[in-house]
């Protein structure tokens, strides 16, 4: 039931939303769709300069570019189908690379894939035809629901008696009933609101590297497969490392404590890395980025006729932001049509959300503590390579490992879920037993390259 009071949107109300990627643009979709469904009329401006249909920066949107299969299906029946363009590759197994050995780990069900899309139009110097924008086929979801599209800089917000008043860089205004933040964090927008609104705190960021490789579908098909390729090495403030394959390129995304030239070159320098390329040689990167991340929420994310979706307010810590746009995006439309556009509805209706995806992102950050320390620890690599092993090997029982590490990887479940499932007795008893077999010389397995890679390091 629509809220009766002032806050509630009217036949003729006007709602901006400043960025056009996936949380602006789904929002729109959600809102225009919702508003259509009980016969509420109102008018969405969506606000993006860049343009998605560009190859390089000018229409690149700063990912990694992986989806979930889950993702991709619920995004289906909401009405949003993913053409087969958008995919890359799909990616069927992680190979985690560490010091001790290899592994690889195929997907845990098939709910469990994950798509390797480009948030943009590809690589600078990419064909035209290599690759369909997912930002840009959402924003024309949002367009052919009716949502207008303007290509302004927006530079800055003001709160005027009853409405919002958008700020460009070209100079122009116009006046909102609602402003929605989706700009992330890579814009100057959550500065520019944090020197105008002294009560707003901007999120916190680090930063990250991501580049493009150029190596050919061919070769990517022999030397990559369609597997994603995860690192697992004994680096400083280094807390993920990807290379995953996309058509003719490779992408590698390093996430951690601000990524600098010196934890790039001590990761390009490490054995593990070099092997996955051909002739052992790191390629010349034909594009790359170093994109802040959100690692704490903004506060607050909302307020009278102004809420912040997506990376400007909430979003996972390091995996799936593109699921967290879709839900902050879907909960803040539902909360805008069915309740109201003040800030006690938000408080209600949508700051739940996302106070249980920060609460998540709490155990995300224990769980990464403990990755690191076994980072450092080369007895709990063995450990876990050797179960990670076993559990590929044979046919049947559960895959406790392979499977908390694929969520963890691809973000397919919740951190408190992983964390929880760690608990289980067998799962604790099972890692024990292969901490101790796995430290016992030649424990490691039969299958892989533990032993080749230890003689490697030991003539280095």
């Amino acid at each position: 039931m629509i809220k009766a009071n002032s806050s509630a949107l009217k036949d003729g109300s006007r709602i901006a939303v400043i960025g056009a990627g996936p949380s602006g643009s789904m929002f729109s979709f959600f809102f225009l769709n919702m508003a259509e469904l009980i016969g509420l009329q109102a008018d969405v401006d969506l606000y993006e300069p860049r343009q998605f249909c560009h190859r390089g920066p000018s229409g690149c949107n700063h990912c990694g570019g992986i989806v979930s299969e889950s993702l991709v299906q619920r995004l289906a029946t909401e009405g949003i189908n993913l053409p087969d363009s958008i995919v890359q590759r799909g990616i069927e197994s992680y190979t985690l690379h560490m010091d001790v050995g290899d592994v690889e780990i195929a997907t845990p069900l098939s709910e469990k894939r994950i798509a390797a899309i480009y948030r943009g139009h590809g690589p600078r110097k990419s064909s035209p035809e290599a690759a369909d924008s997912f930002d840009g086929y959402l924003q024309e979801m949002a367009q052919e629901k009716g949502a207008t599209l303007i290509r302004r800089l927006v530079t800055g917000i003001k709160r005027s008696d009853e409405k919002m008043t958008v700020h460009c860089a070209d100079q122009t205004s116009a006046d909102y009933d609602l402003v929605v933040v989706a700009s992330g964090v890579n814009s100057r927008l959550p500065d520019i609101i944090e020197s105008d609104m002294p009560s707003f705190r901007q999120p916190d960021r680090t930063k990250t590297f991501i580049c493009e490789f150029h190596l050919g579908e061919e070769l990517i098909n022999r030397t990559f497969g369609p597997s994603m390729h995860v690192f697992l090495l004994d680096i400083p403030r280094l807390e993920f490392a990807a290379l995953i394959p996309k058509g003719e390129y490779v992408t590698l995304c390093l996430l951690g404590d601000d990524i600098d030239e010196k934890l790039m070159t001590r990761f390009f320098e490490s054995p593990e890395v070099r092997n996955c390329f051909p002739e052992n040689m790191i390629p010349p990167h034909v594009c790359h980025c170093y994109p802040r991340i959100n690692i704490q929420p903004s506060r607050p994310i909302y307020a009278d006729r102004l809420v912040m979706i997506g990376d400007s307010g909430s979003t996972r810590l390091f995996k799936d932001g593109i699921g967290a746009a879709y839900r902050t995006s879907k909960a803040a439309a539902k909360t805008v049509v069915f309740h109201g556009v003040d800030a006690d509805s938000f408080k209600q209706h949508y700051a739940p959300l996302c106070r249980r995806i920060d609460h998540d992102n709490l155990v995300g950050k224990f769980v990464f503590n403990v990755a690191s320390l076994v980072q450092k620890a080369r007895f709990a690599r063995r450990g876990i390579l050797r179960m990670t092993r076993g559990e590929q090997q044979q046919s049947k029982g559960p895959r406790r490992m392979s499977g908390v590490l694929w969520d963890l990887f691809s973000g397919s479940a919740s951190y408190t879920n992983v964390f929880l499932r760690t608990l289980h007795p067998a799962y604790f008893g099972s890692l024990i037993w292969n901490l101790v077999a796995g430290n016992l010389r030649g424990g490691i397995g039969t299958k892989g390259h533990a032993d080749e890679r230890e003689g490697s390091h030991a003539r280095h």
